[in-house]
């Protein structure tokens, strides 16, 4: 067989195999960049039939900045709005979240309002439309915004390259056009003798989304010289302390530890009740967007944070091993979806001012309920981990950060008028969705029913139908009438 394999003309045969091949993978990736430009276009043309009307506001990305959210429209100055209910069923077919298809909705009108030699290029094949789509990314969210003069700058620079630009290429030809178009306001802060006048330069920043292996985070500030001097004299006598209490861990570890410490016995509550004397009201608005309760906070009208108190939820595994139970060394945190060692949760707990408070075990098979519409913190609890996020096709904003919706909406006149209660407050009819998708089942056609404990069935405006559970999403065979055409695909030259 190795002798009939090396024989006369073996190699010439694999070597045409091996460029058929090639052949056929590149003619793959031409029909996967010719089904994107498609989907642009498909995505521009959703949007002309879905401009904003007296019920849909304009969709539109919620941005946080200077720890506040502002929102940004989804394309730039000249394009078109797009209703922002729309959004969701193009997501959902593409089997996507709402957020990307927002994106792709964006980048498609900026593409063709704003950037309409990029456009022509990405149809024509000269450019791929994931590089065009880069480009409107960059466009639509520079700071300042771009003028369509200035985007239109953009636009033959980029055209003149076929889109052969990086980010740090981009950036620059950005930053030119609002130099050359006059778009930015005058910054004193970058006065070099004066500019320390206009910016008050002291922070303190964590990034929480930064997670080292070994269970850490990265922490940079710059205080006023008083403070910093006061935190140094602090660190280095908590460390001390904990030497003389038997620490062998290293100075940088105890000023760490140190650090901590003071945290923990420093709280936000010495700071406002002093010069309050008394706990106020605040408003607490609860998982209905209609709704709102009166909770005794300790906090003050300012709105003052009350004392320091962290809450982290963790599950892991567990067995029974005789009349023991045993956990897993690894289990989830559910703040930023990561994974924590059970080492680290023991040495958390460990520290004698930590307070632990054990909960008792929620059986998410239980069926839950109470006559009011309000939910009740361990029928909240029970949804929460049941659904773990939102269970709109493919979202996954954090269940305990959405809102706990009626599945068949609750009628406050039902007691009233001796009738039944259509929509109870029980397991078998919550939800948990984000605000976003809880307002879009308010007030749009979509609709769901749970089917089994965290089983849902969605059904789109037209018709398309969707089974969200806890492992995901996925297509049910749709009702509705057929997908649109595709669009004619240009002559290959």
């Amino acid at each position: 067989m190795i002798e009939a394999l090396a024989g006369s003309g073996a190699g010439e045969v694999q070597d045409l195999a091996a460029s058929d091949l090639l052949a056929a993978i590149r003619d793959r990736r031409r029909d996967e960049e010719r089904a994107a430009a498609d989907q642009l276009v498909l995505a521009a043309q959703w949007a002309d039939l879905h401009p904003p009307e007296s019920i849909h506001d304009a969709a539109v990305f919620s941005i946080p900045a200077g720890g506040r959210e502002h929102e940004e429209p989804i394309a730039g100055e000249g394009c078109p709005l797009v209703a922002e209910f729309c959004v969701a069923e193009l997501g959902s077919v593409l089997g996507v979240s709402t957020t990307a298809a927002k994106k792709l909705i964006g980048h498609a009108l900026e593409l063709r309002h704003r950037l309409p030699r990029l456009w022509a290029q990405v149809h024509a094949g000269a450019v791929p439309a994931w590089r065009a789509r880069a480009v409107a990314e960059t466009t639509i969210h520079s700071t300042p915004a771009l003028t369509r003069e200035a985007v239109g700058f953009v636009d033959v620079q980029v055209a003149a390259v076929a889109g052969k630009v990086g980010p740090a290429q981009l950036d620059r030809l950005v930053a030119e056009a609002i130099k050359r178009y006059d778009l930015a306001e005058p910054d004193p802060t970058a006065d070099p003798e004066d500019g320390w006048l206009y910016v008050d330069p002291r922070h303190a920043s964590i990034d929480t989304q930064d997670v080292h292996y070994a269970g850490t985070m990265r922490m940079e500030a710059e205080l006023g010289i008083a403070d910093a001097l006061d935190v140094d004299r602090a660190l280095a006598h908590g460390a001390a302390t904990l030497k003389a209490l038997g620490s062998t861990e290293s100075l940088n570890v105890r000023r760490a530890k140190a650090l901590g410490d003071l945290a923990r016995t420093q709280t936000a509550l010495d700071l406002h009740t002093q010069g309050t004397g008394t706990a106020a009201k605040t408003t607490d608005t609860s998982t209905d967007p209609d709704t709102s309760t009166d909770s005794d906070t300790g906090a003050d009208p300012q709105r003052l944070p009350a004392a320091r108190e962290v809450v982290l939820h963790v599950h892991f595994d567990a067995n029974l091993d005789g009349l023991l139970t045993v956990f897993g060394p690894t289990g989830r945190l559910e703040e930023g979806q990561r994974l924590v060692l059970l080492d680290q949760i023991k040495s958390w707990c460990a520290d004698s001012r930590t307070k632990v408070t054990i909960k008792p075990v929620i059986d998410l098979n239980a069926d839950l309920s109470t006559p009011a519409y309000a939910v009740p913190d361990k029928l909240r609890e029970q949804v929460i981990l049941r659904d773990r996020t939102c269970v709109f096709p493919w979202c996954t904003r954090p269940a305990r950060r959405a809102d706990i919706d009626h599945v068949i909406p609750h009628d406050p006149d039902a007691e009233a008028e001796g009738r039944p209660q259509p929509g109870p407050t029980a397991t078998w009819n919550l939800a948990c969705l984000c605000r976003f998708h809880h307002r879009l089942k308010t007030h749009s056609a979509w609709r769901y029913e749970m089917v089994a404990p965290g089983v849902f069935e969605w059904t789109s405006p037209h018709g398309h139908g969707y089974r969200r559970d806890h492992t995901g999403t996925e297509r049910i065979d749709p009702t509705g009438p057929p997908d649109p055409p595709g669009i004619p695909r240009p002559r290959r030259r």
